[in-house]
């Protein structure tokens, strides 16, 4: 399995002192992360996509190729491109251009984003919310798939015989969906044998097993290897010494953001009650020590069975310091754990499949 990071370059205030911390200041933290998780061993961090006050990256593929002059094994994504509001046309161009930067580390994870505001700011009508990702996904593979292109659809110009460079290094160069909790989104990354990445940030982990399902039914049916897809989980994760220092660390923040995030969506503020149920063995939260961490992490392994764990760990506006040493027992003390008990668990499996002689 895949371990990684992805963060929204949020700018919170600085908790120790209430300072506002700039989108300046913000965008140094954040390629300070991303270049300790390639040191620590990490596989993967996303870079989200936001037009509004609160976070810092509004051009992923800038702040990536700018990580990618600073790291060297770390592959390097969105966690999204808002691609409904997104010309495919650049967004290949620009992801392909930081394969070439990053000497094939790059990668989109393509979704509709759980905010508004790029749709306005572009010129989109929000009714056209699912027709927009859904043509414009079709064109983004197109161009991945073929050098010269021939295209047309509802929402944009047509193409005729276009040629679309520069080409990555990859080929081809990974596209993921990402998706929250919309089935429809999920068929259609089975049906045309996508990387999905879903994400879980509140309630059960096990409610969202049957959409594991039905991504993997879509591909079979459409005649994809069911083997061969890559199913990620993207989810609120934190890491401390100890889980008592995890939670101190993690909540005051979290339940700021969640409880102004419900004023916004019609939830309810959040509790203390509420956040210890979503850290426990089967809730949705990865909070405490490295233990901790790995073993919900191998839990949902065995719900999912995917090939890639992505932990958002700024959600809480921990300090950098402590998001810097949560990385480092990400990669230090959680990984090592994770990654020897899966392979433990595939040489059972061959031993439990092997011919009796």
């Amino acid at each position: 399995m895949q371990l990684g990071v992805y963060s929204f370059g949020d700018t919170p205030n600085d908790p120790s002192t209430g300072r506002m911390i700039g989108a300046q200041e913000r965008v140094q933290q954040l390629l300070a992360e991303i270049e300790l998780a390639d040191q620590v061993g990490l596989d993967v961090f996303g870079v989200g996509e936001h037009h509004r006050a609160d976070f810092s990256v509004s051009a992923p593929p800038i702040i990536l190729a700018a990580a990618a002059a600073r790291t060297t094994n770390i592959r390097l994504t969105s966690a999204v491109t808002v691609l409904s509001s997104e010309d495919p046309v650049r967004v290949f161009q620009q992801f392909a251009t930081l394969d070439l930067v990053s000497n094939g580390r790059a990668e989109i994870m393509a979704g509709r984003g759980s905010f508004i505001e790029s749709y306005p700011l572009f010129g989109f009508d929000l009714r056209d919310y699912d027709g927009l990702f859904a043509e414009k996904l079709d064109l983004l593979l197109a161009i991945r798939d073929h050098h010269t292109v021939t295209w047309s659809g509802r929402y944009r110009a047509p193409l005729d015989a276009q040629t679309i460079y520069p080409r990555p290094v990859q080929d081809p160069l990974p596209v993921w969906i990402a998706v929250g909790g919309t089935p429809n989104s999920v068929a259609r990354a089975g049906a045309l044998g996508v990387p999905l990445g879903i994400a879980i940030i509140g309630g059960a982990p096990a409610r969202f097993r049957p959409f594991a399902d039905l991504y993997r039914t879509s591909a079979a049916e459409a005649g994809h290897d069911v083997a061969a897809l890559e199913l990620g989980i993207n989810s609120f994760c934190y890491i401390a010494d100890t889980s008592q220092q995890a939670a101190a660390e993690f909540y005051p923040g979290y339940a700021d953001v969640m409880t102004q995030l419900g004023k916004e969506r019609g939830w309810p503020p959040s509790t203390y009650a509420q956040f210890e149920q979503l850290r426990g063995p089967q809730g949705s939260l990865l909070v405490g020590s490295p233990e901790q961490v790995a073993e919900k992490i191998l839990w949902e392994h065995e719900i999912f069975g995917h090939t890639r764990f992505l932990a958002q760990m700024d959600v809480g506006r921990p300090t950098h310091a402590q998001v810097m040493h949560a990385i480092e027992l990400f990669g230090t003390k959680v990984a090592p754990i994770v990654r020897a008990a899966l392979r433990s668990q595939t040489r059972a499996d061959r031993g439990a499949s092997a011919p009796v002689v």
